[in-house]
C-alpha cells in the first residue's frame, strides 16, 4: 500500500509540472502578463491609425519585429502608438512607420521602413516620420462623387 501512495504522489507531481509548464508557455508565447514583454519601447504619432489595436504586429520587411503595446489619444487629437521592438533590432532615427493592411480581411499592422541614418533609436525615443492609414471608404466616395461631376 505504501508503494501505491508513492506512485500516486509521483503522478500528481508530474501532472502538476506539466500543467504549470503549459500555462507558462501560453503566457510566454502569447506575450501576456509581462512574461513575453522584452525589448525596448518607441512611440509614434499618427493622424489616423485605421483601427489598430494593442497587440497588433510591427513588421520590418514582412517579418514580425515587435507588437503594439499601447494606443491612446494625445492632446493634439492624434493617435499615439507605443511600439515594443524586439531586442537586437536596431531602428534608424529616420525610420518611417506606416499603417498597412494584411490581405483582404483588413487586419492592420505597422510597417517600419528603415532609413539610411547612422544613429539609432533608443528606449523611449519617438518615430517622427509616420504615414496614416488609407481610408477605403474615403477613396471610394471620392471616386463616386468625382465621376458624377463629369
Amino acid at each position: 500500500m505504501n508503494e501505491y501512495k508513492r506512485m500516486e504522489i509521483a503522478v500528481g507531481i508530474f501532472v502538476f509540472i506539466g500543467i504549470a509548464s503549459m500555462f507558462y508557455m501560453a503566457l510566454k508565447l502569447g506575450e501576456v502578463g509581462g512574461l513575453g514583454a522584452s525589448g525596448y519601447v518607441v512611440t509614434a504619432d499618427f493622424d489616423d491609425i485605421g483601427g489598430i489595436r494593442k497587440g497588433a504586429d510591427v513588421m520590418i520587411a514582412g517579418v514580425v519585429m515587435g507588437r503594439v503595446d499601447n494606443v491612446h489619444l494625445t492632446k493634439d487629437d492624434q493617435a499615439e502608438l507605443t511600439l515594443r521592438i524586439h531586442d537586437g533590432v536596431k531602428l534608424t532615427s529616420d525610420v518611417i512607420a506606416s499603417v498597412r493592411t494584411k490581405g483582404i480581411i483588413g487586419d492592420r499592422f505597422i510597417r517600419l521602413s528603415q532609413g539610411g541614418d547612422d544613429t539609432y533609436l533608443k528606449n523611449g525615443d519617438s518615430i517622427t516620420e509616420t504615414e496614416s492609414a488609407i481610408s477605403l471608404e474615403g477613396l471610394v466616395s471620392k471616386y463616386i462623387f468625382n465621376s458624377k461631376q463629369k
